[in-house]
């Protein structure tokens, strides 16, 4: 097993065309009794397990390309490469290949598939010779190359002969040949028919014509005969650009020149793929297939090839952290290390693994915190991508990463406060980079990827971290755009409340965080609830939903939707004393007979309650609210609120009648003490945020670069924090119930029709229902 001539690695393409890795293993062709034929077994070097059976059928086509793939179709849609580490194991098998079908293995492929009807012809065809015959490469035969070209990529047997023909004569050199001399002579009509020729030949898809098309001596002229298609009035300038325009840049100097050349050609090839050839119709996108697999297997041999360089990587490394390294090339080691990490992801996984192994003994985290801390937008951009890189590849590693920083520095610039900086600053408008960054913070927060046998701790550990030092950083923007007037947005004195954010950015920015805070709800039970009666938070959340934004609004009540979802009654205290359902169905009135999302999304919460039959919820919302909900009648859910809680009282009667011994008034005593027992355990943690700050100094300093990329906006001034509202204050109480009577909201349709939303923008629909506390 140790003869690496047959070392290979094993390929399936997937439904997007795309190569993927299933091992590297030893091939061997041997007799399998089980498929009655000689068969290509492939076993795994690593545990010796099958990696591939397959039985080598006269009749299916097999490819040779590059000198050392081996390419074949098994059934419809699933295709097999076998990648030799040397050429002369892929001619060994390739020649057993031949053997079994009877083949010449100087040929490249075996056959092509066809379909009966073709088949049946070529049966009948008299025996003549195997290739096609071209015509005399000269200027006049340029047309009838042409249409010879163009007939024949409709029969995978012409264009097989073709192809041959091609090769054997050595037909492409004299061909380009021709091309220099139409261009020197200006003569339009050999250029445009040289155009036709090049194309269809890239069509036949064969392997050994794409060598020698895309050899450096080669390569250019094919570029300038693709500049010359009959549709264009004037040729494109693609040579220019290669030569002139795009620039080779070397961080560090590449002194290996076979790298260098495929690097090159490399890039010249994906240029011809993506820029030059016309986005393939539907019958020809399988022309491509193997240039999509000359450029994959390309960039598998660049990564393997600088991957082992280590002295290479070393440099770049040892420039990128050195404090000395000019500015402008920073800048290029960035963008070198985020092609590497794209390049990367053709790798076979236990090879890419090994890969940012590498990566992170060399130091890229420390390396990525500098440049994250680069006032360059396109850097930070950069940064990003690797960084997501590496939390994709592996979060444990980032998070074991962060873990150790607090030993070092301080809480402004760990890595993830900095991630989290990025999210908050970012400048442009739809917020892109702040939702990519968004994503990858939930993947490092995310319990599901914490499971790693080898570290039982990982969970706690990093959670305790993450509430400790960088929880305060991320609720910052949303304590401070809620600080001031907490108490009057929750007693309903106005509809838009000062302090909401009224813009669109920052309320973007808001219901990132809140989105954020959610997930925090529901898989950081223990972390996030002491977080949220520390801060009073769920208060603070509820004050969005005076906002102007709706969307702001859904994700506030989306927030409490999930703590109540919880069915925590610790959760439900906290709400209870508060008062908290107060400004939601504030929000439910505000929005009149408007049967739409936020209308729903209430009605929805409050129905969870009465399904699930939460008592002290029930019994709240009741004695509480019930007088302003009572109007509601296109849905049973507040009238099976009542009915709920009038039954438990009923139970309740009776369960006390029955057990009564004697008329001491113990119960009602009894009764406020277990009350007063639950009040003070809640106020004792809500109380705790009087003597903490709501949001840490560190945000002032974050806020300053947004505020300024925003000077000239209609944005409101950020309020000066200040403690939230205790629990005991005249806020928490219930509300003051409208001595006026209700009037009974009729039925509304259960669709929200678009024009009634330019209604509403038209003229501000009237209050239907009293606001609670008016």
């Amino acid at each position: 097993m140790s003869d690496t001539r047959r070392r290979v690695k094993v390929y399936t393409l997937n439904e997007d065309r795309q190569w993927d890795d299933r091992g590297t293993g030893h091939v061997s062709s041997t007799f399998v009794e089980r498929l009655k034929g000689i068969s290509l077994l492939v076993r795994a070097e690593s545990d010796g397990s099958l990696l591939l059976e397959s039985k080598i059928s006269p009749n299916t086509a097999y490819q040779k390309q590059q000198d050392t793939l081996i390419v074949w179709s098994e059934a419809e849609n699933y295709d097999l490469a076998l990648s030799f580490q040397e050429k002369a194991g892929c001619d060994e098998i390739w020649e057993k290949i031949c053997q079994v079908q009877g083949k010449d293995p100087a040929l490249e492929i075996t056959q092509d598939p066809i379909d009966e009807s073709e088949e049946e012809r070529f049966e009948e065809m008299p025996e003549t010779s195997h290739l096609v015959d071209l015509p005399p490469c000269e200027l006049a035969k340029l047309e009838e190359i042409a249409d010879l070209v163009t007939s024949v990529l409709s029969s995978p047997i012409r264009r097989e002969k073709l192809a041959l023909a091609l090769m054997s004569e050595g037909y492409i050199k004299k061909l380009l040949q021709l091309f220099q001399v139409c261009e020197d002579l200006d003569n339009r009509e050999g250029l445009h028919h040289l155009y036709e020729i090049v194309r269809g030949v890239l069509f036949l898809n064969k392997a050994a014509l794409f060598e020698v098309m895309f050899s450096d001596d080669c390569i250019m002229d094919v570029v300038g005969c693709l500049e010359y298609d009959p549709a264009l009035v004037q040729p494109k300038r693609h040579r220019e650009f290669l030569t002139k325009t795009a620039k080779f840049k070397e961080v560090i100097p590449i002194t290996d020149s076979e790298l260098r050349q495929k690097i090159h050609q490399t890039y010249r090839v994906q240029y011809i793929q993506d820029i030059i050839l016309p986005t393939p119709s539907v019958f020809e996108e399988n022309f491509l297939s193997t240039l999509t697999s000359f450029i994959f297997f390309n960039k598998v041999e660049i990564v393997s090839m600088l991957q082992e360089d280590e002295k290479f990587l070393t440099e770049v490394f040892a420039q990128l952290t050195d404090e000395a390294t000019e500015y402008g090339k920073r800048r290029e080691l960035v963008n070198f290390f985020k092609e590497f990490c794209a390049f990367s992801q053709t790798l076979q996984p236990q090879n890419r693994d090994a890969f940012f192994k590498t990566l992170a003994n060399l130091g890229i985290l420390p390396a990525l915190e500098i440049v994250m801390g680069m006032d360059d937008l396109q850097v930070r951009a950069a940064a990003t991508d690797i960084f997501s890189y590496l939390v994709e590849f592996s979060p444990s590693m980032v998070r074991e990463f962060v873990m150790q920083e607090p030993q070092q520095t301080d809480d402004d610039v760990l890595l993830i406060n900095m991630v989290i900086k990025q999210m908050i600053c970012d400048t442009d408008p739809e917020l892109g980079g702040a939702v990519q960054l968004m994503g990858l913070l939930r993947t490092l927060i995310d319990p599901e990827n914490m499971l790693a046998p080898t570290n039982k701790t990982e969970k706690t550990e990093f959670l305790s971290f993450f509430y400790k030092y960088c929880m305060h950083v991320l609720t910052a923007p949303l304590l401070a755009n809620t600080a001031d007037n907490a108490k009057d947005s929750l007693e309903g004195s106005t509809k838009i409340n000062p302090v909401c954010p009224d813009n669109f950015q920052t309320a973007q920015l808001l219901a990132l965080i809140l989105e954020l805070l959610t997930f925090c709800v529901e898989h950081h039970t223990y972390h996030i609830k002491n977080y949220i009666m520390n801060k009073d938070l769920l208060r603070r959340v509820l004050v969005l939903m005076n906002s102007k934004h709706t969307f702001l609004a859904l994700c506030a009540l989306r927030f409490m939707r999930r703590i109540i979802g919880l069915k925590d009654e610790f959760y439900n205290r906290y709400i209870i004393r508060g008062n908290l359902f107060e400004p939601v169905i504030n929000a439910l009135l505000d929005n009149g007979t408007r049967y739409n999302l936020l209308n729903s999304a209430i009605i929805e919460l409050f129905e969870f309650i009465r399904v699930e039959d939460i008592k002290s919820l029930t019994a709240h919302i009741v004695d509480n609210f019930y007088k302003a909900l009572e109007s509601i009648e296109y849905v049973q859910t507040f009238k099976g609120l009542k009915t709920k809680y009038e039954q438990e009282k009923d139970r309740q009667t009776q369960r006390h009648s029955r057990y009564r011994r004697d008329s001491r008034p113990m119960e009602d005593d009894e009764e406020t003490w277990l009350n007063e027992d639950d009040d003070e355990e809640v106020e004792t943690l809500v109380e705790k945020s009087k003597s903490e700050e709501d949001f840490p100094e560190s945000y002032e300093k974050y806020m300053e670069a947004k505020k300024g990329s925003a000077n000239g906006t209609n944005g409101k001034p950020t309020a000066t924090p200040s403690s939230p509202p205790s629990p005991n204050s005249t806020s928490a109480k219930p509300p003051a119930l409208p001595a006026t009577a209700v009037t009974k909201a009729g039925l509304v349709g259960l669709v929200d029709y678009p024009d009634d939303d330019e209604e509403e923008e038209e003229e501000e629909s009237p209050r239907k229902r009293p606001r609670l506390g008016s």
